[in-house]
């Protein structure tokens, strides 16, 4: 089976998001992702300040254009922040001193930066006055998903209205105690028929019993797994880095914070995941390779970034 990862921090010992990034650790990185069958990922850039997100980007990009694997294996960038919420609990893993409201300038540095790589923005609705920011990159192809957030169902509906069209790892990237009625969660599954809605199936983010029934509502055609990978993946228990930030990866593959309050990315490969959660969901092969697969080549195929033309779409109808 193949597969297709929208969020990708690092993997086996490389970290995208270290400044210290070279051609050899990226090439190090896709081949490991080619040798577990994972065809495409978004090489993903969590909150910073903007100088440092632009330096980390436009090397990515640059060390990319000299690879040709890594140009077949990573197929965009996603950036995850800055313009999310500052919240305890709904901030997660993202350094609090560095997010920041929506701003379209600094939107245009992050792009430009990129050089025409970005594919997905993560930002928080309540954090984009007007919707102004979605609207702009909607309308130039970006994907716009809601992530680290506690958006409103009006600010939800607004988005949308606006082109979101995501939702960024949902059950995650909020505290750990939330309203038992009215909160996001809820809120982003009532809305879940105008939405694709991402899940880290890993089984540690979302407990099964959780997602088997958030599918329930969701439904497999509108559903995405990402493993949200950081430079632990496939390496087992120790401590491995995101950006500035230490990570311990305890003896279950859990990735958490120096302080244990919270979880950092995942640990978890995309082939072990998918298995994992096949078994636990007791899903069918062709559901989860939509889940893993199809679905989020979809999402690539019909995104698109400033000056780069949408590609075609690829698998079953």
């Amino acid at each position: 089976m193949e597969f297709v990862d929208l969020q990708v921090n690092g993997c086996h010992g490389v970290d995208f998001n270290g400044d210290g990034l070279t051609a050899e650790q990226l090439h190090t990185a896709c081949r490991r992702l080619h040798g577990d069958s994972v065809t495409g990922v978004l090489a993903t850039i969590i909150t910073d300040d903007i100088p440092r997100m632009s330096a980390r980007l436009a090397l990515l990009a640059r060390l990319r254009e000299q690879d040709p694997l890594a140009q077949q294996i990573i197929r965009g960038i996603h950036v995850e922040g800055p313009f999310i919420s500052a919240e305890p609990g709904y901030v997660g893993a993202h350094p609090p001193q560095h997010v920041r409201p929506a701003d379209l300038d600094a939107m245009k540095c992050l792009l430009d930066a990129a050089q025409g790589l970005v594919r997905l923005v993560t930002l928080a609705p309540e954090c984009d006055p007007g919707m102004k920011l979605t609207r702009f990159l909607a309308q130039r192809g970006v994907l716009v998903s809601a992530g680290h957030c506690n958006a409103s169902l009006e600010e939800l509906r607004a988005a949308i209205d606006a082109g979101l069209s995501m939702c960024t790892h949902l059950g995650n990237g909020c505290p750990a105690l939330l309203p038992r009625h009215d909160n996001v969660i809820q809120r982003v599954l009532s809305l879940s028929d105008r939405l694709t809605i991402c899940f880290i199936a890993d089984g540690v983010h979302v407990p099964y019993v959780a997602l088997q029934n958030y599918l329930r509502v969701t439904g497999i055609e509108r559903t995405v797994f990402v493993t949200d990978c950081i430079s632990a993946a496939g390496l087992g228990p120790g401590r491995f880095s995101l950006g500035a930030q230490l990570v311990e990866v305890d003896s279950e593959g859990a990735t958490w914070s120096a302080d244990r309050s919270h979880l950092v990315g995942s640990a978890i490969t995309m082939p072990v995941m998918a298995a994992k959660a096949q078994r636990a969901l007791r899903l069918t092969s062709e559901e989860i390779e939509r889940l893993v697969l199809y679905n989020p080549r979809r999402l690539l195929a019909a995104s698109t970034s400033p000056g780069h033309p949408p590609r075609s779409a690829e698998g079953p109808p």
